[in-house]
This record gives structure tokens, sequence and C-alpha cells, in this order.
């Protein structure tokens, strides 16, 4: 079916009204654990060492999760498209399902991981405040994951603002318990590392909470809690198998990078406090590539719907133009003012905090380095989804990640002797790899097969 062809900046503008809204959500989202990261390091390097690798973890346990979440957004936009709106409604009931019950598989991993962190070579007391931290905040796990579920069902159903301001709401809740429990503020006591736990617990509770009331009033009809407890085989067949290579693919990636946290606390606590500061300026920059990517997953999920390949293929050039402007920005901010932007995370008095800037100054010039591939792969990732094309681009991510891009850390790390650049430098190598073959895939295979290209050059 064809449609009216849409100029190219028509698809910006409609890019940045869908878009800006979930940047701002993704922001929010990860200012959470910013703000855990921040007041931890104030609070002791010891505890920023220990939240650096319990979150790493964490997070890899979640973003596998969060493949079906994902899986919702382009199925919701598909449907949507087509005016199903009991697909989207069997969809996002499947996609909570599927989400509670991994929560509940995965609890033991996250539960005994004091084990498995002192497998991975790292200090007995880094390990046993790392799975102190992990036995209060792990049960986020379920109120994150449904709220994931339902931001992709509204995201999909392109309602992003209430989605932007629930997260807000979220943040400023989560920074005002956090300093109070770390610090013992305003009554309450003082909890350190547990008391980031439990804010960061209560923060995603509350989320939750709100999102769902939220999308139950907007959308009444889907009536998504409405004999939850009925399975819908067919439709969690369906979601479970888009969903898996999804969750794959994002713990290719989030995998590699907890490697390098492990790899990091071989060399101590004050790199591993370097890496975990480094590493979160740029999952800020990404929170950006990844709002973008879903709204590209969104309008391709809309257009492959339609079956209208003009709106695929100039959405598409859109997106990554956005992408590149918003990469190039935030790298001339990490080679500007890389040793502001560590000060931040560390407090006046702390001893190693000359050794901490040095490591942090020469990590934010790598993750600039990483800043356009980054931003390819995930725009990339975020077009295929949107066609429900899942399964290669895992292969893809996988190869590149971990048989090029682990090896590449080790080897430059250890190996070669660069030590904390080396292994950072094996990041680049395994994200630019992924850049490329994911875009290759999506615009040599995907747009070849249904000629879109040339229909709009």
């Amino acid at each position: 079916m064809r449609s009216k062809i849409m100029s190219y900046p028509a698809h910006a503008k409609a890019v940045a009204t869908l878009g800006l809204p979930l940047v701002g959500g993704h922001l929010a989202q990860i200012t959470i654990g910013v703000t855990d990261t921040v007041m931890l390091g104030w609070y002791g390097v010891d505890a920023l060492a220990a939240v650096t690798l319990a979150a790493s973890y964490f997070f890899v346990l979640f973003i596998m999760g969060a493949g079906f979440a994902f899986a919702v957004m382009p199925m919701v936009a598909t449907f949507n498209a087509e005016e199903d709106e009991i697909s989207i409604r069997r969809v996002a009931r499947m996609g909570l399902w599927l989400s509670i019950a991994y929560s509940i598989v995965i609890m033991p991993f996250i539960f005994w991981s004091e084990a498995l962190f002192l497998l991975m070579g790292q200090e007995p007391s880094v390990a046993a405040d790392g799975q102190r931290y992990l036995r209060i905040a792990g049960f986020g796990m379920f109120p994150w994951l449904i709220t994931m579920v339902i931001k992709s069902y509204l995201s999909a159903l392109e309602r992003t603002r209430v989605v932007f301001l629930i997260a807000v709401l979220a943040t400023v809740f989560n920074g005002l318990i956090n300093y109070a429990l770390i610090f013992g503020k305003w009554g309450a006591p003082e909890m350190g590392l547990q008391g980031a736990a439990v804010a960061s617990l209560l923060t995603h509770t509350v989320g939750m909470i709100g999102i769902v009331f939220y999308a139950s009033f907007i959308f009444p009809q889907h009536q998504l809690f409405v004999r939850f407890w009925r399975a819908d085989w067919e439709m969690m067949a369906r979601v479970f198998r888009l969903g898996v290579p999804i969750g794959f693919t994002g713990l290719s990636e989030t995998g590699l990078f907890a490697a390098t946290a492990v790899m990091m606390g071989w060399f101590g606590t004050i790199p591993l406090a370097a890496h975990g500061i480094a590493l979160q300026c740029a999952s800020i920059t990404f929170m950006l590539h990844l709002g973008i990517s879903n709204v590209a997953t969104i309008r391709a999920g809309n257009a492959f719907g339609r079956g209208d390949r003009n709106h695929l293929a100039r959405g598409a050039y859109v997106v990554f133009g956005m992408s590149l402007v918003a990469a190039l920005l935030t790298i001339i901010g990490f080679l500007l003012w890389p040793e502001p932007l560590v000060l931040v995370f560390l407090q006046s008095g702390e001893p190693a905090r000359d050794q901490i800037v040095a490591i942090g100054v020469v990590l934010l010039a790598m993750a600039a380095l990483f800043q356009l591939v980054d931003a390819a792969q995930a725009i990339a990732l975020g077009l295929l989804r949107g066609v429900q094309d899942t399964t290669v681009p895992m292969y893809m991510a996988a190869f590149s990640y971990w048989v090029i891009g682990m090896p590449c850390s080790y080897i430059f790390g250890f190996v070669l002797g660069y030590e904390a650049v080396g292994v950072w430098m094996g990041l680049v190598v395994g994200l630019a790899s992924a850049a490329v073959m994911l875009s290759v895939r999506f615009w040599s295979v995907i747009l070849g097969r249904v000629g879109a290209v040339s229909e709009v050059n």
C-alpha cells in the first residue's frame, strides 16, 4: 500500500516529536543509576567500585529480560497500523507474562552473586558489597521489566510524553531517597551502599505503579489487566520468538561492557572506579541514540505494517543522520571537558582523587572514539527490529562483541600492556564491527529485498 511520500524535513520533525520524550525518558531512567554512582562516589571509593560491579551485572540480566519488552514495541506498532486492537492487547499482556516469568527465573543468580564475583577474580570485599547491594536492588527487576513493557506499548502507540514525565518524577524521587538513605539525612538511617539499593527498588516500584495506572486510564478499551491470568499461548510464542533474539543481542553488548568491568577489577579498585565513572558518562550519551533507535523501531514497524517501503527508507536516512549529529556533539563534550565530568562523581577529600581523574580522562577520550560506531549500531538494530528481523542481527552482534571485541580488549589490555586504555580499545573495535555488519544488513539486504533504496533516490 502506497502513501504520500513525506519529505526529509517532515520525517525529521516526526522523529523529533516522538523521539525527544523517549530520549528524555531514557535519560531520566539512566539518571537513577548515575545518582547511585555519584552519591556512592561521594560516600567512598570502595562503595563506588562495588556498585560499578553489581550494577553492571544487574544490567546484563535486565537487558536480557528486556528483550520481551523491546519485542512488544514493533509488534504493537505494526498491529496499530493495521488497526488490530485485540492483537495489541494480546501482545502487551504476554510481554508482561514473559517479563515476570523471567524475573522469577533469574532471582537466584542475583541473590547468590558473591560466589560468581569471586570466580571472576574480584576482590573479596568488593564481591561481598556487590552481593549486599543486589540482594535489595535485585528485586527491582520485577517492576523495572514491567515498566519497560508498558513503556514499549505506550511508545508504539505514540504516547511518549507521559512516559517521559513519569520517568522524570521517578528520578527526582530516587535522588531524594538516595540522599536520605545513603548519608542518613532528614532523620533517615545512614545505610550507605544498601541505602542506594533501597532507593533504587522503591523508585522502580513507584515508576511501575504510575505507568500502569496511566496505561489503564488512557487505553481502557485494551483491558490489559482484565482476566490477566488467562494464558494466550499462541501470542506468547510470537513474542517469545521475537524477544529472545533481541534479549541475546542486548546481552551480547552489555555482557561485553560487564566483562570489561570484571577485567578492570583485576587491575584494582581505582581503575574499576574510574571505569564506572567513564561508563556512566558514555551510558548517558547513549540514551540519545537509544531514544532515536526506539523511534526508528516504531516508525519502521508502522511502515512495515502498511507495506510502505518509501517511508521506511526515507525514515532510515533521517534517523541515521540525527544520531550522527548527536554523536558529534557528545564527542566534543568528552574531548573538551573530560576532567570536570569525572570530578562530578568524586568528593573533594577523596585520597585517590587524582589517580581516578587521570584514568577517567583517558577513558573518556576512548569513549569519544566509539560514539559514532555505537550510534550506528544502535540505529541499525532499531530499524531491523522494526521490520521484525532479529535472529541474524543477534548472531552478528554476538560475533562482533565476543569473537572480535572481547579478545581485543584482553589482548590490548593485558598482552600488549595498555591496561585500562587497552580494554576500552577492544570496546571500540567490537562496536565498530557491529556497526558495519548491522548497517550493511539493513541497507544492502533488507532494503535490497524490497527495492526501497532505488525508489527514494
